[in-house]
């Protein structure tokens, strides 16, 4: 005899995933709109009509962008800066995180309060003290002297990330390890290292979409055209001339061209971050 067993849908799951669905749609529409409005003419975007399909669009605007010439620079620029961020961050970040949580040394409880203190201080504060202090070291209008400030930024709270991965690996396992005849190193690296890869990935990501989306330390820093990241390539095409008005096609398009990097760079991650956590989970 066979029972047939029917899914029953509970109310408050019902509401639960309609709620969901509204907030995700919530989060997803200015992203389609910043999309939508890149494929529409300026006359169409500055209508009292708004037009929420992009039929009759193009890609004119993102040819207008292109055309430019100044987009790859800035992207270059822009990836060269993240891009040493993000690996000096991860080595930075990941040492001092073992050290204050698998190490009791002199200065220890110091060093931690000395973190906390200063992710309190308020980063608009200390732009006269990095202009002059990258003015004297010749670093103005360079990969290094913003790569320097951003890695001073980030590295804080980058600790504090990995700190609460490495402190949630027991140190039994390493020890266990050590017993079946590894030495501290090759346990570390075999057990504890795969188990630590989410936190790098996630602490990856954070120090990625700082060092990608900052824009006032680049301003004080980078004053040359040539040296703009793309926050400040983008603000070129928001101040409009006198004689010209603000072209919001091309904006949006232009906003585009810097979210697509973010997306691809997440689509990447995504993955690595979802076989770091199963990798961990079968290898602890």
């Amino acid at each position: 005899m066979t029972r047939t067993h029917r899914r029953r849908i509970r109310p408050g799951r019902l509401v639960a995933s309609v709620i969901a669905i509204l907030v995700a749609l919530a989060w997803v529409f200015p992203v389609y709109w910043m999309l939508n409005s890149s494929l529409l003419p300026n006359t169409v975007l500055t209508s009292t009509t708004p037009r929420f399909w992009p039929w009759g669009g193009s890609l004119d605007n993102f040819a207008a962008v292109f055309a430019e010439g100044t987009f790859w620079p800035a992207l270059g620029m822009s990836l060269a800066i993240t891009l040493t961020t993000v690996a000096f961050c991860l080595l930075f970040a990941f040492l001092a995180a073992l050290a204050i949580s698998r190490f009791r040394f002199r200065g220890r409880a110091s060093f931690v309060l000395a973190v906390l203190f200063i992710q309190m201080l308020p980063a608009e504060g200390l732009f006269i003290a990095q202009y002059k202090l990258m003015s004297s070291l010749n670093l103005l209008n360079s990969v290094v002297g913003v790569s320097i400030l951003y890695i001073a930024a980030v590295v804080p709270f980058t600790i504090w990330m990995l700190r609460g991965f490495v402190a949630g690996v027991p140190m039994e396992l390493e020890e266990a390890a050590m017993v079946d005849g590894l030495s501290r190193t090759q346990a570390f690296f075999r057990i504890t290292f795969p188990l630590l890869a989410p936190g790098l990935v996630a602490s990856g990501v954070y120090a990625f979409l700082q060092a990608w989306n900052e824009f006032t330390v680049a301003l004080v820093i980078l004053q040359k055209e040539e040296y703009r990241t793309l926050p400040l390539w983008l603000r070129g095409f928001v101040q409009a001339s006198a004689s010209r008005a603000t072209d919001w096609g091309q904006v949006m398009a232009a906003s585009t061209l810097v979210a697509v990097p973010v997306i691809i760079f997440f689509l990447i991650v995504q993955g690595r971050l979802t076989s770091g956590l199963v990798a961990g989970a079968v290898k602890g």
